[in-house]
């Protein structure tokens, strides 16, 4: 062996075993340059390896009898060294544990799927909330579960949209804007998105005609106000192909919605052309029934059947009970017997003798109620003829109503001061908003609710898309909605509806009548909507004021907010005393506050409801204060108004049944005070 150690001792090495020799034999042959000292710690070092190892396998033997696995007794003795068998033990223990959590988060798993929550949902819940807490992993299941559940529903209401021919792309931003549970928001929303884009794609088609059409007008198929008479239509085919567009949807045939059009004229409201339909279907129906009859055998002899021609006199009558035709058309221009700075005056007419007062009677409802109901109207209330007046001709709003009363016609005379009578007269601060292209002068009927403002801004965003004017199609949709809700430029671009001090004004009604007493802006609406025009009605009592110089005592049936005691005050006639019949207690605060608030000498009698105003009591009211001048009152139209959809039942119906109220009560009064 060639070189010398760094110690210079000496080459020889005493090899002591086989083991040893061994050794050697595996490095010498490649370690040619290792000293003695370097050989001898190899050696050194095998031989704690061998020691080792025999101290190793029985310690793996002393943790496997204490029954844990050999693979995880090897595990730890690698990570704590095989003398501290102390750490050993507790590694072996964690492992132990582990392994048992391990198994217990299994069972927990298969117990929650087996609930029929899914593998994945239920290791997502354990993750969060930790393997211990069972009932926080359970609500948080609870929830995925509701959340899938609600992504489900969410999932069947735009397959409901898609089958009513909407895209998909539209069906989500709707209810993105309204909420999955406003259903009726939604399709409103659906059929705004719906008539633009129609109007935009029939503008690109037909770029050299006028405005296109824009079915926006879903909401006024039953409105009571007609489009405002003098106000510019751009395009009439257009106007009719909407009407046949809405009477279809309400599931009229394309051939009865024609014949309805031709009969009744272009300008007809859609209220009109279903009534002329019903009044066509039921005709139809009684000639069916005839002809049904007719071909019958004829009845033996000596039978007790009328004659062949008898019957047929009897049908005829019965298909004329079932037209129910009207004989009364509402007049155009809507003035009545005359209105103010009008020269077509009626200043005479003849009253049947049952009818000639006083006591005097004043009956009022809306105009475009179905029809025959004004002839049943007339009727009860002693054959007078209906004075038929729009508000429009008396202030910046229409309200087309009529009225049915006894009072004289002559020296008739308006409230002074005159009421505004345009829009931006009542309204100045909208003048500067105001773009060229809304042509409005008036309002339409004010209504008992108002826009939404999803729908004013869904406006707004609609025109900020150009810079100048809008489209004509664009313009068509705004100012159909302008129409319908009465909506007033506040800013650029930006409509906004109509304040409950704006209405009240409007109407006639003295600022803040309607305002204290915590009744809530929802509540000023309603009974605003309900009221009377102010102007209007105090036109046709002024012949009051020179039969009742000194006072005058009202009966007063639903009196709503007071209309006909504002009226009666402003133009001068000291209320002697007022027997208000209100159901409403909202509106009977309202009564009451004003009558304190304008220091009233009178008496205020408040009654809740006309049905329990009976004979009996009439009498002993007449024979307190000597009788009734006035009878005045509108009952409900809820079952007459066009705006009904679903109960438009007339006179019929559970609410507009009370007007037989008013002429039991009317008819009382008379019998009661001609006796005495």
């Amino acid at each position: 062996m060639d070189g010398n150690t760094a110690s210079g001792e000496s080459d020889d090495i005493d090899w002591n075993t086989e083991d040893e020799l061994e050794i050697a034999s595996y490095c010498l042959p490649s370690c040619s340059s290792m000293t003695v000292n370097d050989v001898e710690a190899i050696v050194g070092s095998t031989e704690a390896s061998l020691s080792a190892g025999s101290s190793s396998s029985k310690m793996i033997d002393h943790f496997v009898g204490m029954g844990f696995s050999e693979q995880m007794v090897a595990k730890a003795i690698q990570e704590n060294r095989e003398q501290n068998s102390d750490a050993i033990l507790e590694t072996l223990l964690k492992y132990s544990a582990s392994s048992s959590a391990g198994s217990s988060s299994s069972k927990m798993i298969d117990h929650f799927v087996g609930m029929g929550f899914s593998e994945q949902m239920v290791a997502k819940a354990t993750r969060e909330n930790g393997e211990q807490n069972s009932d926080a992993i359970l609500e948080t299941l609870l929830k995925y579960s509701a959340s899938s559940s609600a992504s489900s529903s969410k999932s069947k209401l735009i397959d409901h949209f898609v089958g009513m021919g909407f895209s998909e792309e539209m069906i989500v931003k709707a209810i993105q804007e309204n909420g999955e549970e406003k259903t009726d928001s939604i399709l409103e929303t659906l059929l705004t998105y719906s008539a633009l884009e129609k109007s935009q794609v029939e503008e690109g088609t037909n770029s050299d005609h006028h405005s296109p059409g824009v079915d926006s007008s879903f909401l006024d198929d039953f409105s009571d106000i007609d489009s405002l008479e003098g106000e510019e239509i751009t395009n009439p085919d257009s106007d009719k192909e909407n009407k046949l567009l809405s009477l279809a949807r309400m599931g009229y045939s394309t051939e009865e919605a024609s014949i309805a059009m031709e009969r009744c004229g272009p300008d007809c409201s859609i209220a009109e052309l279903t009534d002329f339909i019903c009044a066509a279907q039921m005709a139809k129906a009684a000639d069916a029934l005839l002809d049904e009859e007719e071909a019958k055998p004829r009845p033996k002899p000596f039978s007790s059947a009328p004659p062949k021609h008898k019957k047929r006199r009897m049908l005829e009558c019965e298909k004329k009970m079932l037209i129910n035709d009207e004989t009364i058309r509402l007049p155009n221009p809507m003035i009545g017997f005359g209105v103010p700075n009008d020269s077509s005056f009626i200043t005479h007419r003849t009253l049947p003798e049952t009818a000639i007062g006083p006591p005097y009677f004043y009956y009022e409802n809306v105009a475009l109620a179905p029809k025959g109901v004004w002839d049943t109207i007339s009727r009860f209330l002693y054959d007078v003829e209906p004075e038929f007046v729009d508000s429009k001709y008396f202030c910046a709003t229409a309200r087309k109503r009529g009225y049915v009363h006894n009072l004289p016609i002559e020296d008739r005379y308006p409230l002074i001061p005159l009421p505004p009578h345009t829009i931006h007269e009542a309204l100045p601060l909208t003048r500067k908003w105001w773009p060229s292209w809304d042509t409005r002068t008036k309002l339409n009927c004010l209504q008992t609710c108002v826009a939404s403002a999803k729908l004013t801004e869904r406006i707004r965003k609609a025109l900020e898309n150009y810079d100048g004017e809008p489209p004509l199609n664009v313009q068509k949709f705004v100012l159909d909605e302008c129409r319908k809700w009465n909506l007033v430029w506040v800013g650029r671009n930006k409509l906004a509806p109509l304040e409950p001090d704006e209405v009240e004004m409007l109407l006639g009604f003295p600022k803040n009548h309607t305002r204290g007493g915590g009744i809530s802006r929802t509540d000023r609406y309603k009974s605003l909507g309900n009221s009377f025009q102010v102007d209007t009605v105090a036109y046709h009592l002024s012949v009051l004021r020179r039969l009742y110089p000194k006072g005058i005592n009202v009966l007063s049936l639903f009196s709503g907010i007071g209309g006909a005691e504002v009226a009666l005050h402003r133009l001068g006639i000291p209320l002697k005393t007022v027997v208000s019949v209100e159901i409403s207690e909202v509106n009977r605060n309202i009564v009451r506050c004003w009558w304190e608030q304008t220091n009233q000498k009178g008496i205020l009698i408040d009654l809740v409801d006309v049905q329990q105003l009976n004979g009996d009591r009439l009498e002993h009211m007449i024979n307190s204060f000597g009788g009734f001048d006035l009878v005045i009152g509108g009952s409900p139209c809820n079952n007459l108004a066009g705006s009904n959809r679903h109960s438009r039942d007339g006179l019929e119906g559970k609410e507009s049944s009370l007007f037989f109220d008013y002429f039991r009560i009317l008819d009382l009064v008379k019998t009661i005070m001609t006796k005495d």
